[in-house]
C-alpha cells in the first residue's frame, strides 16, 4: 500500500483543498495518532481535521484516488456556509459554551472512550485466557482419546467392515 500512497501524496500535493499525508505514528507523530485513536498500522484517517474518520475503503490506487478525488470542504465551525441549518444549530449551541464547559465536556468524552477501551482490553485479556484454557483442555482431551486405543478400534471396526465385504462378494 505505501506506493500508491506515495503515489497519491505526489497526485494532491499542491491541491487547494485536499491534503493527502502521511504520519510516523512511531516517532514525533505519536501524540497526533493517540489524538486520532490510530491503534494499528497503516490506518487511514479521512475528514475534518478536528474530527478524522477511519477510511474503511479499498486500499489499492484507484479507490484511494477515487476516494480522495470526492473530497471537498465540509461543515465545520471553520466552514458553517456549507451546514445545513441543524448543522448551524448544533455548532451554534456548542458555540455558546463557555470555554470551561467545552472543556468539562471533551474531558468526560475522552475519558469515557479510554474507559471504554479499559474494558475491552480487559475482557479480551479474560477471553484470551478462557480461549487458551479451552484449547489446553481440548488438547489433553484428544491426547487422552488416542491414548485410550481409539486409533486401534476403529481400524478393527474398518478390518470388520473390510471382512463382511469380501465375504458378500464370494
Amino acid at each position: 500500500m505505501k506506493p500508491d500512497w506515495d503515489k497519491l501524496m505526489k497526485e494532491f500535493a499542491d491541491h487547494a483543498t485536499i491534503f493527502v499525508g502521511d504520519v510516523d505514528c512511531t516517532t514525533a507523530g505519536k501524540p497526533l495518532c493517540d489524538s486520532n485513536d490510530v491503534k494499528g498500522f497503516p490506518t487511514i484517517k479521512t475528514g475534518d481535521p478536528s474530527d478524522l474518520q477511519t477510511y474503511e475503503g479499498g486500499r489499492d490506487f484507484s479507490s484511494l484516488q477515487k476516494h480522495a478525488q470526492g473530497l471537498k470542504p465540509s461543515c465545520s465551525p471553520a466552514n458553517v456556509d456549507l451546514c445545513d441549518e441543524t448543522e448551524k444549530a448544533a455548532i451554534d449551541a456548542i458555540s455558546a459554551l463557555s470555554d470551561d464547559e467545552l472543556k468539562d465536556y471533551i474531558i468526560a468524552g475522552d475519558k469515557k472512550s479510554a474507559d471504554a477501551e479499559k474494558l475491552f482490553s480487559s475482557e479480551v485479556e479474560k477471553l484470551q485466557a478462557t480461549y487458551q484454557q479451552l484449547q489446553k483442555d481440548k488438547d489433553a482431551t484428544v491426547a487422552e482419546i488416542k491414548e485410550s486405543g481409539l486409533g486401534l478400534h476403529k481400524a478393527v471396526q474398518a478390518n470388520r467392515k473390510k471382512t463382511a465385504s469380501a465375504k458378500e462378494e464370494l
